[in-house]
């Protein structure tokens, strides 16, 4: 199409008019001028920001437009939605949904490009009224899509095309891009864990409509290939494995057709390399046969020279070993099938090629060694991955030859490693030592070589390595990491590997390998490391100090250190703890002192957490359990010597809380200094009494001051603990008190922006219950007002906080028959309890959470069973409650079921979720005949 002329003036001159915008769009596209398309540029990005775009972008988008105007439109109205959803009034929002439903239908034809950003546009906006505004967007998407007479309007208002398939590849296109418009969406964590559980809800409704277009013999190849790509776009929301098994299946029956393969390749390899499949073990076992299935199509693919369907084939093979292996190999009944897996990948391996250059499923070659020091360094991103990757694939093919080959494996590998590192003769690169090493570091890392007649002469020849090459100091320092447990049984040996280690903690190349090993050296041969505890503490203060590694690392090397102070003579402790810490502690004082700003609070947080660390390991206690009974010079800790960490934290009290009283209001800060305390009552248990009296006030006071989630987690450690001690009990009481009133507050005033603050009070109460109910007795306990914070937490959206307030209506209600006041609130709320449960089970909270509220359903059935049965009744009885379409004979159903378990939680779950479907309705999808 050639371009109009220039309609006169450059567009930053012109009034915000459709014509002048479509003028500008004009120039944009067809205007030879870079000078030209760059104001046209300037002034459409800053009319895309003004309140008129929220009506031109309507006029843009008329039929006799050009794609690219039509473009700039929708592009435009997803720009208004996503980022000035705040300009529109709520009435508004009904009126703006129905017109983008009725010009996606318009364009469900094309042009492709202003399909994708309208239906990219909708779902802006559904995840701007998800769930509130907007309970059930996908179904009501595929009710506004589903075929229709020839006379018949559909849901938006605008009249229905005659193409049912058209109308098929709209409406998963529109389900494509919800999830990946939710991933690339600028959101608050709070909002973003909302919608992910109001997402994965309507999940219940995507399923069976993707199945459904799969299974069809009559869905075309370019229906299948969009629900291919839509399902991969929804597993990226972290849809357990096990509910999407059976469209698994089906995207294993599609690697048969050629126009599928693929789409279907893509979408199976990102299923099963989510972390989270490992949950559900019997969904990945049932993909054993699916995968193992392709071998011989993989075998005709490779001696036919098909490279793409191969290398397709062998991406799924290697995700399910890859991401699996550990837990494959844990299933000892499908033994066999895991080792046909690893065959299948070893034919991979064998494929002719370059890798990763040329050919991703070829074997390295002995050349490739050689070459791999001046090639590694111009690798990009993704090829280091690729080969990190397959040095994985490497690693279990070895743990598989060991299988067969026994000692006879670490024996070949030993003399090839004495002749490159003891015949002077040897002019070995580094590479050959590296990977012989790397053998070495696979098979101890999951083997049991404690009995290998040549470990030590291995750990006799790795100080003769020279470790100037980064790449094999870093395969040295994870080797000997993968002996500490053999060192542990051979104390003798550490004097020859130690100095190694500590040369390796002072580069920050070597960060996370030397830290690690050092810190498993700590752990596993903790009371054989006395001679070398000043070496080790003097270099890692040197770099502690210098700031040579990062946070992270700095974290491991405390704990670490942590283990190595436990099993020092008791006497030795404080003194070493001291000179440890001390530097730290003297920095935290002059951070303490200076202004707020970014870079003190991480340093602040970086001590802190460092401290934490120390202390989650520092476990004088293990010491003597390990030691008891045992002959040995060292002498138990005598009772009435104060624990170490005690001393401590007692020494720097003051400073926290000068730490607190500055930050208070910065939940990091807080957190983190909370932490230091948690991670100590964690490991002192109830050594850590001391601290009971002061931390309890403090924590009063900041938490009125200011509450913050990190306090109330504290609180509930401190009832687990110490809760049974009666000289605690006062100190513990008041503390409650003094959390509870304030939270109340909280609640009085609108709990909804707290979910994290919800969630912990739920879980110390719940905590209170079950280690001290008689806390309740206390006159400033207000049972009632507990009661309906319940149950305002489980009206919210968010998992965590509606699973606290369930376990704290289990206990609740196990304690009503022994404490009156729990029942008599009971027997005057239990309805507005029922009541509530009722209406999330229903459709008011995402049918996720369906499985936390049968868990208070069981517990009244369990200990009030005539009482439910009374409020079920009466709730029941209301006309539309807890829905519209449930019939009295439903609800009938749905009590009786209900009251007749008291024990057995399978079954009540499994009640209440068919009854939350019945509540949601059946979902049809008007799509059988494709």
């Amino acid at each position: 199409m050639e371009p109009p002329g220039n309609p006169g003036g450059t567009p930053v001159e012109l009034e915000l008019t459709v014509e002048n915008v479509e003028s500008a769009l004009y120039q944009l596209y067809f205007d030879p001028d870079m000078e030209h398309k760059n104001v046209a540029q300037k002034w459409l990005t800053q009319a895309q920001a003004s309140a008129q775009a929220w009506h031109f972008c309507w006029a843009l988008l008329s039929p006799d437009k050009i794609p690219e105007v039509q473009f700039f439109g929708a592009s435009t109205l997803h720009t208004k939605i996503s980022r000035h959803w705040s300009d529109l009034a709520a009435d508004q929002h009904e009126s703006l949904r129905t017109q983008l439903l009725s010009h996606i239908l318009q364009f469900s034809s094309g042009p492709k490009m202003v399909l994708t950003r309208l239906c990219v546009a909708l779902a802006s906006l559904a995840l701007n009224l998800i769930p509130q505004a907007w309970s059930q967007p996908v179904a009501d998407m595929v009710r506004a899509f589903q075929p229709h007479k020839p006379d018949s309007e559909d849901g938006s208002g605008a009249k229905a095309s005659q193409d049912p398939h058209t109308h098929c590849l709209t409406l998963l296109e529109l389900l494509t891009v919800l999830p990946e418009e939710f991933q690339s969406s600028r959101l608050a964590q709070a909002r973003r864990g909302q919608l992910r559980e109001a997402l994965a809800g309507e999940w219940a409704v995507v399923c069976p409509l993707l199945r459904q277009l799969m299974q069809s013999q009559d869905s075309s190849s370019q229906v299948k290939e969009k629900v291919l790509k839509c399902l991969s776009s929804w597993v990226a929301l972290d849809v357990p494995l096990g509910e999407i098994q059976e469209l698994l299946h089906d995207c294993f029956t599609a690697l048969s057709d050629p126009e599928l393969f693929d789409a279907a390749v893509e979408t199976i390899v990102n299923a099963i390399s989510q972390p989270d499949c490992q949950r559900y073990i019997n969904a990945l076992l049932s993909l054993m046969p699916l995968v193992l299935g392709l071998y011989d199509q993989l075998k005709t693919a490779a001696q036919d020279g098909d490279m793409e369907t191969s290398h397709g084939i062998c991406r799924i093979a290697v995700a399910l070993g890859e991401t699996h292996s550990r837990v494959l190999l844990e299933q000892v009944d499908h033994w066999q099938e895991y080792l046909a897996l690893v065959n299948m990948i070893l034919f991979c391996t064998g494929i002719p090629g370059h890798y990763p250059v040329n050919e991703t499923t070829s074997s390295l070659t002995l050349t490739f060694w050689y070459t791999l020091q001046e090639e590694y360094a111009s690798w990009s991103s993704d090829d280091k991955e690729q080969f990190r990757i397959y040095r994985v694939d490497i690693s279990d093919t070895l743990m598989y030859v060991y299988e067969m080959l026994g000692a006879e494996l670490l024996s070949n590998l030993y003399e090839r490693l004495g002749r490159l590192l003891m015949d002077p003769q040897q002019s070995a690169v580094w590479q050959d030592t590296e990977a012989l090493l790397f053998g070495f570091q696979s098979i101890a890392e999951t083997i049991d070589v404690n009995y290998s007649d040549v470990i030590p002469g291995l750990i006799g020849l790795i100080p003769r390595i020279n470790i100037s090459n980064i790449l094999l100091a870093d395969t040295v320092m994870y080797t000997i990491g993968s002996l500490a447990e053999w060192l542990a049984d051979h104390p003798v040996m550490l004097g020859g590997i130690l100095p190694m280690v500590l040369q390796g903690l002072a580069k920050p190349e070597l960060s996370v390998s030397s830290v690690s090993t050092l810190k498993r050296i700590c752990r596993e041969c903790r009371y054989d490391l006395g001679p070398y505890a000043q070496n080790i503490l003097t270099v890692s203060q040197d770099v502690l100090v210098k700031e040579v590694h990062k946070s992270s690392q700095c974290m491991w090397l405390m704990q670490g250190l942590g283990f190595l102070l436990s099993a020092l003579p008791s006497e030795e402790i404080l003194g070493r703890l001291h000179s440890l810490i001390t530097p730290h502690i003297q920095q935290l004082d002059t951070l303490a002192q200076q202004e707020l700003n970014p870079t003190n609070k991480q340093s602040i947080i970086h001590i802190v957490g460092m401290l934490a660390s120390l202390f989650t390991t520092l476990d004088i206690n293990r010491q003597a359990d390990c030691l008891e009974g045992a002959a040995s010079s060292r002498l138990p800790v005598p009772q009435s010597t104060q624990n170490p960490v005690v001393v401590v934290l007692q020494q720097v009290f003051t400073l926290i809380q000068t730490i607190l009283s500055k930050w208070l209001h910065d939940s990091e800060v807080v957190e983190a200094v909370c932490g230091v305390f948690d991670k100590s009552v964690q490991t002192l248990l109830h050594d850590f009494g001391p601290m009971v009296p002061q931390l309890g006030e403090m924590l009063g006071e900041i938490y009125s001051a200011f509450p913050q989630a990190s306090a109330l987690d504290l609180a509930r450690q401190m009832v687990h603990i110490f809760a049974g001690e009666e000289h605690h009990i006062p100190h513990i009481r008041s503390l409650t008190e003094v959390l509870t009133s304030t939270t109340l507050t909280i609640f009085q005033q609108g709990p909804r922006d707290h979910p994290d603050i919800a969630e912990s009070f739920m879980d110390l109460h719940a905590q209170i219950l079950k280690r001290k109910p008689d806390l309740y007795l206390s006159e400033q306990f207000n049972v009632k007002a507990l009661f309906y914070c319940g149950i305002l937490s489980l009206k919210f959206p968010e998992t965590p906080t509606v699973k606290a307030a369930s376990q704290f209506f289990t206990e609740f209600l196990s304690r009503c028959k022994d404490m009156p006041s729990f029942g008599d609130v009971l027997q005057r709320d239990g309805k507005l309890l029922t009541e509530t449960v009722l209406q999330a089970v229903g459709g008011e909270s995402p049918s996720s959470l369906t499985e936390h509220f049968s868990e208070v359903l069981l517990n009244l059935s369990r200990h009030c069973p005539a009482l439910l049965s009374q409020w079920l009744k009466e709730t029941l009885q209301t006309p539309g409650f807890p829905c519209a379409q449930l019939t009295a004979e439903q609800k009938h159903t749905f009590s009786q079921q209900l009251l007749r378990e008291q024990t057995n939680k399978r079954r009540v779950k499994e009640i209440v979720k068919e009854f939350a479907l019945l509540c949601r309705g059946p979902q049809g999808s008007g799509y059988s005949d494709y």
